[in-house]
């Protein structure tokens, strides 16, 4: 029996210098309160240098498997680098990196490298190469419970590979001996990941797919692709992080067929996170925080983005207490067949996004095995957002004439774009784009300030103003085949029509400031 108690302790135990200095290859103490043994091993009595150039793989694997044969422990990086390959990981194992731990990823040769990843599986034509494999990765674990890597050391993965191509002086970044994720869990339940900094962390820092009862927490991460991939995932928990993804997303949950079925992510929160896509990689780690060049602005990322994978769907999620600088905005996606439902978002700063601050899409790419129907997107609440210094892209809302987004209410938010289009755009005609890849930008330009919603029914506005730095012909908010509108106190800006509809039915709009209240059941058509 196992006292995951006392792993806790030992983990903290082993921070200490006295047990540092202490002695044995794996010391052993009694567990709190019973008569249960802890193992504790320092990997440096297993053979690790820590000098930055030698390999210590095999140590540290070694100190893994030894603790795990005795019923698990907390395996101990004391200050030091310590130069790797794979690290595979056991349940009930507690990797605790000490300050001045550093777990380096090293670059692999011809004659060493990292785990082969698995081999491909029928389904993996339906989502991308990475995250149809876990193997190839910097530690990676499959099928565990019980494990926890804590402290306030550094993973930082300069060997591994982005997953597409731009890795000159790597070998091909999807093949044999290439690693391209600093972890990756598969079908593991009960994990912690808490206090330790990741640097460059490689296609993803984390990806973690079919995991349970998984806690996040205080976790640093200034990276050169995705930050973490939450991916078929349930009961898991977000919070206290900060993640700098300059080329990638920064938090980015899916639900993909990598695990050969549709498994929804479900039961989320994401709270008191601080995500970017607009500082140099290691700036943030280092505490410079040195802005990207001005030119890269389009190509900024390092936002929460729920998909594309969407295939099982998202159910029961909670974001709030966080903050969007510099970055793309929020995005819920489904449009591989998955359902997107129960969601609440709420207390969310955003500054200076460079696309949509919020993007709603319902879709059919229908990435997946045939015959699965078009999903849904439905009970989703926005409150209490402010985004100021946003692009000339309105926040998008757009679902399909045979299944429109449903039930979304947004209170108590300020929206405000830079403004300036020309006349022209307000004229614009969308296009529809049912099949396309998922983006804010997918419909090119909008004629719209603030909101441009399409196929949608039950849509609500409480107390949310739009306003603009400079002047914009365009209306705040433009509704296409939406039924069951209603607006209270909406303050949108005076030079401009407020409204734009086209095969609106049931669309109200009362107490708002300089607009006179209107009521009208439809079909209504026209701009006001």
């Amino acid at each position: 029996m196992f006292d995951r108690r006392s792993l806790v302790m030992g983990a903290g135990a082993m921070a200490s210098a006295g047990m540092v200095a202490g002695a044995a290859a794996a010391k052993t103490q009694p567990a709190q309160g019973g008569p249960f043994q802890v193992f504790q091993a320092d990997i440096r009595q297993f053979g690790a240098k820590g000098d930055g150039s030698a390999i210590d793989t095999p140590a540290i694997n070694k100190a893994i498997d030894y603790v795990a044969e005795r019923g698990g422990g907390t395996v101990y990086f004391p200050p030091g680098t310590y130069a790797c390959y794979t690290i595979r990981l056991k349940s009930r194992i507690t990797l605790y990196l000490e300050q001045g731990a550093t777990i380096l990823a090293a670059a692999p040769t011809d004659t060493q490298g990292y785990d082969h990843p698995e081999p491909i599986p029928d389904w993996n034509k339906y989502q991308d190469f990475g995250h149809s494999h876990w193997r190839n990765s910097l530690i990676w674990g499959e099928g565990l419970h019980d494990i926890a890597i804590i402290g306030p050391g550094l993973i930082w993965g300069k060997g591994l590979g982005r997953g597409d191509g731009k890795d000159n002086w790597l070998k091909d970044p999807s093949g044999p001996g290439t690693g391209n994720k600093a972890i990756a869990l598969k079908w593991c339940r009960n994990v912690l990941l808490r206090d330790f900094k990741v640097l460059e962390g490689g296609w993803f820092a984390l990806l973690a797919t079919g995991v349970d009862n998984m806690t996040i927490d205080n976790l640093l991460v200034d990276t050169n692709r995705d930050g973490f991939d939450i991916d078929c995932c349930k009961n898991v928990r977000v919070t206290n992080c900060t993640v700098n993804s300059p080329y990638d997303d920064a938090i980015c949950p899916k639900s993909s067929f990598g695990l050969g079925e549709a498994r929804v992510t479900e039961n989320l929160t994401i709270s008191d996170c601080l995500v970017t896509g607009n500082y140099q990689v290691g700036s943030v780690l280092d505490g410079t925080w040195k802005k990207m060049p001005a030119d890269f602005a389009p190509l900024i990322h390092g936002r929460i983005k729920f998909g594309t994978e969407t295939n099982g769907g998202f159910r029961n999620i909670t974001i709030t207490n966080c903050i969007f600088e510099d970055s793309r905005g929020l995005a819920f996606e489904t449009v591989d067949g998955g359902v997107f439902e129960d969601v609440t978002v709420s207390n969310i700063a955003m500054r200076g996004i460079v696309d949509a601050p919020i993007f709603l899409r319902l879709g059919k790419r229908m990435r997946g095995p045939a015959g699965v129907p078009v999903g849904s997107l439905k009970r989703i609440l926005i409150q209490n957002v402010v985004s100021s210094s946003a692009t000339i892209l309105p926040s998008v809302v757009a679902g399909l004439t045979e299944k429109p987004i449903e039930d979304l209410r947004i209170a108590d938010c300020y929206f405000h774009h830079v403004g300036g289009a020309p006349a022209s755009m307000a004229q614009i005609n969308p296009p529809e784009a049912e099949m396309a890849y998922p983006e804010a930008t997918m419909f090119g330009d909008l004629p719209a300030t603030g909101f441009f919603i399409r196929h949608a029914r039950r849509v609500e506005m409480t107390n949310v103003e739009i306003a603009v730095e400079a002047p914009d012909p365009r209306p705040a908010i433009r509704l296409e085949d939406v039924k069951d509108a209603d607006f209270f106190r909406l303050r949108v800006p005076r030079a401009a029509p407020a409204f734009a509809l086209k095969d609106v039915v049931d669309f109200r709009s009362t107490g708002a400031r300089w607009l006179p209240d209107r009521i009208n059941d439809g079909p209504i058509n026209g701009t006001f």
